[in-house]
This record gives C-alpha cells, structure tokens and sequence, in this order.
C-alpha cells in the first residue's frame, strides 16, 4: 500500500514539472489556441463531475464531488475569459480601421 502511494506521488510531481516545461516553451501566438483546448478539457472535467455527483451514496462523495463541480466551472470560466482577453490584443484599434 505505502509503495502505491509514493509511486501517485512520483507520477503527480513528475507531471507537475512536464506540465510547466510543456507550457513554458509555447510561444506566444500558440497561448490562445492552447487556452482553447484546455477549455475544452475543463469542459469534460465538468461533464464527470456531474456524473459523480449523480451517483455519490455518502456524504463525503457528495460533498467532494460538489466541490469538483464549483472547481472546474471556475477554472472552465477563468479560462474563457483568459481567451477572450488574448483574443482582445490581436484586434486593431477601433480608430486605427478607417
């Protein structure tokens, strides 16, 4: 049991640092593309949770399931207004199109 938990927590950290070496070397035209995709992702996320929520027994199961709800409609929110917010800089001036 302990050997399982040290290899969750391996994987875990090992993917927090493929993770940020994967996003630091995206240049900065492919953040807008790659924020989408996320979305998307975030959207599924949301779509599970709800699923786990359906089926939760015990108050636990519920509770984190719930909060799994809340997190990932936050995160899927924040992402689409980081996207539009990036999509708001590659638009000209209002002034600057005549």
């Amino acid at each position: 049991m302990e050997l399982t938990a040290i290899a969750v927590i391996s994987i875990f950290t090992l993917s927090i640092f493929v993770g940020f070496e994967v996003v630091s070397k995206v240049s900065s035209t492919l953040h807008t593309p790659l924020m989408s995709g996320a979305n998307a992702i975030h959207g599924v996320i949301l779509v599970g949770a709800i699923i786990v929520c359906s089926h939760a027994s015990t108050t636990l199961e519920l509770s984190l399931s719930i909060a799994a709800i809340i997190l990932a409609t936050i995160n899927m929110i924040g992402g689409f207004v980081v996207t539009d917010r990036m999509l708001e800089m590659f638009k000209g001036k209002k002034g600057a199109e005549k």
